[in-house]
């Protein structure tokens, strides 16, 4: 009788049946996240910062906006790190997704019931913030734990799926939302996001009996934090040829101490993904405040500067498909291997392009131009070929080579990259409403000032990446598998 680990295993085709719930949820949840944000700015201008619409006003009270705006995403990409701990550590991932909705359900009622008063808005900010972000690491990562062995394959389509789901939200959310704020007032364009976070809750607790639900590792010795400690204060015991993390053999089991060290190679490449998210999320804030300058008439119809943003996700689910069955394996036939970091490369260049774009717009408007709205279109075409490079991968990335122990965590790194582009554009804002060092970035000069920045990162980056290795871990509920050898990755 033949050995069971020398057979090879039979490739499933078939998605894991709890895939459809965790996409349904994952769109009604986006629609009420990206819902209240498509308003957000504009609504605090115009609620807030500048009732009167003051001209000599607009420019302090748009810093002010978008301070508070990016403030808020900061705190909404951060809170994933202790989402990811909880469910690690304590509780799973099935516990915190559903008990931290509850309070991102009432962070949306706070909303749409204190649109008047700034103080408990914010409150309401506070808590969707935490909702929001206490859930989201543990989403991505419950994605890749429905899959074993057999269907493994299948893991980078479903995320791919997952990721068109996230855009179908805020295509629908982006169109809606502003409609009905400019009908029917704050409270209904608060209240309607809320009414879909109430439903992404009731879809994530009736898939409860279909999902795979690891339990969480628990606290142990062999941890992230411990092992990365102790090699760095012991570093005087390293031998040569070994590395740093190396001297944690000595203590600790040596198939944790390298997936450690995969961890580190993969926040190696993380640490240029901020640069990403500071100029991405910008198309939600100071992109759609600069809308309002334009021509916005298209198709004998006039659009509402936050409805522009919706070219976003609608190229995004225009690109995905055409990345992953089109583009990607016509690249890898012609001989030009489409790694994920010479993905994530090529998605930094496209972002710096996009911003080009931006501020000879704006540049126009600095000269009492009222250029078409085609241009931030144009835009955000490129962007969106960016995002799907850099983002997509970056989500699968997180998953595939991080250890079973830290797969919640190290989604919460990726997520806490977002959080710290947000808080860099906040800082920025919160100099320019202080009449600070960055004041005098004004009009076009705050875009070109980014543009400077991301191609420095880019440079940086063109010289490390090739320099990188790659270990891939999947997990299924059993055990943990090492799927690829490490091997040089880049160039």
């Amino acid at each position: 009788m033949p050995n069971p680990e020398t057979v090879p295993l039979e490739k499933a085709n078939s998605y894991p049946k709890s895939i459809p719930y965790i996409i349904g949820n994952e769109a009604a949840e986006r629609f009420s996240f990206y819902g209240m944000r498509s308003i957000l700015p504009t609504f605090l201008v115009a609620q807030f910062f500048n009732p009167a619409l003051n001209p000599g006003m607009q420019t302090v009270a748009e810093a002010q906006a978008n301070e508070a705006t990016h403030f808020f995403v900061s705190l909404a990409y951060a809170m994933p790190l202790i989402g990811g701990i909880l469910a690690d550590w304590f509780f799973g991932k099935y516990k915190v997704i559903l008990y931290v909705s509850i309070i991102y359900c009432i962070g949306h009622l706070f909303l749409a019931l204190f649109d008047t008063n700034l103080e408990w808005f914010r409150y309401g900010l506070l808590m969707i913030a935490m909702g929001a972000g206490g859930i989201k690491s543990c989403v991505s990562a419950n994605v890749g734990d429905q899959f074993t062995k057999s269907n493994e394959h299948l893991m980078s389509k479903v995320y791919g799926w997952f990721y068109f789901s996230i855009n179908a939200g805020s295509v629908i959310s982006t169109i809606l939302i502003p409609w009905v704020y400019n009908i029917y007032g704050a409270s209904w364009a608060f209240g309607i996001p809320g009414i879909l976070m109430a439903i992404a809750t009731i879809i994530f607790f009736s898939g409860r009996k279909k999902y795979i639900k690891l339990p969480p590792a628990g606290i142990n010795r062999e941890n992230f934090i411990s092992i990365s400690l102790y090699a760095l204060f012991n570093a005087g015991k390293k031998k040569k040829g070994e590395t740093l993390l190396d001297v944690a053999k000595a203590k600790y089991n040596p198939e944790k101490v390298d997936g450690i060290k995969a961890v580190w190679r993969v926040m190696s490449v993380f640490a240029f993904i901020p640069i990403f998210w500071a100029m991405w999320d910008q198309n939600l804030s100071e992109w759609v405040l600069q809308a309002t300058k334009l021509d916005r008439h298209m198709f004998g119809y006039e659009l509402l500067p936050e409805q522009i943003q919706t070219v976003n996700p609608i190229f995004l689910l225009l690109f995905i498909p055409i990345f992953t069955y089109w583009v990607y394996p016509f690249l890898d036939k012609i001989g030009l291997k489409t790694t994920p970091l010479r993905r994530i490369g090529a998605g930094l260049i496209l972002t710096a392009l996009s911003f080009v774009v931006i501020a000879i717009l704006q540049t126009w408007i600095d000269n009492g131009e009222h250029p078409s709205v085609w241009w931030q279109i144009l835009a955000y075409i490129i962007l969106s070929a960016g995002e799907v490079l850099v983002s997509i991968t970056g989500l699968e990335y997180a998953y595939t080579q991080a250890p079973k122990s830290m797969k919640s965590t190290m989604s919460a790194i990726w997520l806490l990259t977002v959080a710290l582009g947000n808080l860099f554009v906040a800082g920025i804002n919160t100099s320019i409403s202080n009449g600070g060092f960055f004041a005098q970035l004004e009009g076009a000069s705050y875009y070109w000032f980014f543009v400077g920045l991301i191609s420095a990162f880019i440079l940086v980056y063109l010289f490390v990446s090739p320099r990188l290795k790659e270990r891939s871990y999947i997990t299924d509920p059993d055990d943990e598998i090492l799927v690829a050898a490490a091997a040089p990755h880049g160039q």
